[in-house]
């Protein structure tokens, strides 16, 4: 991989500049599950994130991307 798994917030958000990929997509779920581990949250704690309403995703695009954050969270174990 091209990029480094992210440790923190700000290296989350350093991410924003690099051009999108399938590697830096990969990286930042990676980092963000780093991220809630570090901080002592479960995988339920996150995928309420997740699935939370914004402007970002609609639902179905929520669910898919809640879908793959659990399976890496299971691959990154």
């Amino acid at each position: 991989m091209n990029y480094p798994i992210p440790s923190n917030q700000q290296e989350i958000v350093a991410m924003q500049t690099e051009p999108v990929d399938e590697e830096l997509v990969a990286a930042a779920i990676a980092g963000v599950i780093k991220i809630t581990r570090s901080e002592g949250r479960s995988l339920d704690q996150l995928m309420a994130e997740v699935l939370a309403d914004d402007n970002l995703l609609d639902k179905v695009q929520r669910r898919w991307l809640s879908d793959v954050v659990a399976q890496a969270w299971d691959c990154l174990t």
